[in-house]
């Protein structure tokens, strides 16, 4: 049986002057909670045969276990001693946040991870989705454990929560079991915040920025070229996703076949559209080598006009986009684990039932008129921001002739 518990409680929680809070809540709870310690609760998880897995998101925390049905009742009580009565120890915040503060100092020396970092500020600024999950040294030491309670009492709340339980267990004794073990959680005296609430970022149609994080003889740049993208929900899904592949979803995508096969800039490059409740960022991502960064930059904002009515993907760029997404698609459902997370993320996204099942043909549905709107209404290449994490006085001048305005140095905030 894989049980999985989606709490929006991500860091799109996170409240302003203090990012990280989502995250640093959710490490705590499995530090001791109910009647039993760190080390008692991992003890139990191993006597069970069974580990616990806590991912957090922007707009949710997942919580997740695969026991065998016979232990699924002693699970289901451990997973709700942890959820509702975290101890929210001092000493237990020390200790993780300590944790948390050599992860982002060790994050500073990653190139993808500062591009990330930068990128989300650029695009987002002061919004919901604008930082780093982790958030940064100086707002997690400042994080007390009354912050952290207070944010367990206001988003953790049953009432926003979805639990998703795929095995072979009887329906009936599941729903037994779960009613006198999470049955008794309550929500916290403070009103909860519906993942609805996250507010919609504003698309930006002004002059985009040209940021560079410094780092001086570095042989290569780690870019990011984007600009916030489309929500879940949006209408144009399937199409987004089809013109997301046939840019740089696929090995087969014209950025790769552009930056890796025909001028060897790359070893690789990657669009994405990260889908969210509210609209998340549209990013391409590649590591370029550093003579060659500001032709790069100009090629993945050409290729991106180019979709808008210059090269409008074609029907043979839409059949392999096509079979690229959906004859593997059946892979991602192949574990029960999976299954349980698929169903967390229509709770989460207030998607239909059968969403799962309408992919593969509304993929294959989607038309060149479709894509073709898809790309003039959400590709901005004229407004988009780039980022680029390398050295600055070998690649400022070639970034700063993208018609973007000049390159201006950043800092990513760890």
């Amino acid at each position: 049986m894989s049980l999985v518990l989606v709490v929006p409680a991500g860091s799109a929680a996170d409240p302003p002057g203090a990012p990280g809070l989502a995250a640093l809540t959710a490490d705590m709870l499995d530090e001791g909670s109910g009647v039993r310690s760190a080390v008692e609760i991992h003890e139990a998880l191993s006597r069970l045969g069974a580990e616990l897995d806590t991912a957090i998101g922007p707009d949710a925390v997942e919580l997740s276990l695969t026991v065998l049905d016979r232990f699924v009742p002693d699970a289901l009580e451990l997973l709700s001693d942890i959820v509702a009565r975290p101890r929210l120890a001092e000493a237990d915040l020390e200790r993780v946040r300590a944790l948390r503060a050599h992860r982002l100092q060790q994050l500073r020396s990653v190139p993808a991870a500062c591009a990330e970092a930068v990128f989300l500020r650029a695009v987002f600024g002061d919004h919901a989705y604008g930082h780093w999950p982790s958030g940064s040294s100086a707002a997690v030491s400042a994080i007390s454990r009354q912050d952290v309670a207070a944010f367990h009492a206001a988003h953790y709340d049953p009432a926003r929560a979805t639990l998703a339980a795929v095995g072979a267990a009887p329906a009936d004794a599941l729903a037994l079991a779960v009613e006198q073990t999470l049955g008794s959680w309550r929500a916290g005296a403070v009103e909860s915040r519906a993942p609805s609430a996250v507010p919609p970022p504003h698309p930006g149609t002004g002059a985009a920025r040209v940021l560079v994080v410094d780092r001086p003889g570095s042989p290569q740049t780690e870019l990011r070229v984007g600009h916030v993208g489309a929500a879940r929900k949006d209408a144009a899904y399937y199409a987004l996703v089809m013109l997301n592949a046939v840019l740089g979803g696929h090995f087969m995508s014209r950025l790769n076949s552009n930056l890796r096969e025909r001028r060897g800039f790359t070893y690789g490059v990657r669009s994405s559209f990260d889908f969210r409740v509210a609209p998340g960022p549209f990013a391409v991502q590649t590591g370029v080598q550093t003579a060659a960064t500001g032709q790069a930059a100009a090629e993945i904002l050409e290729e991106m006009d180019a979709l808008r009515g210059a090269r409008p993907a074609d029907e043979r760029e839409l059949a392999l986009a096509a079979a690229t997404l959906t004859n593997g698609y059946p892979m991602s459902f192949e574990t029960i684990g999976q299954v349980a997370r698929g169903l967390g993320q229509l709770a989460l996204f207030d998607l239909p039932d059968d969403t799962f099942e309408r992919f593969t043909p509304a993929i294959r549905a989607v038309g060149t008129a479709e894509v073709a709107r898809a790309a003039c209404a959400h590709f901005r290449p004229g407004a988009a921001t780039v980022v680029a994490v390398g050295d600055c006085e070998r690649i400022g001048a070639g970034l700063g002739r993208l018609g973007l305005g000049d390159a201006l140095v950043a800092t990513a905030e760890f």
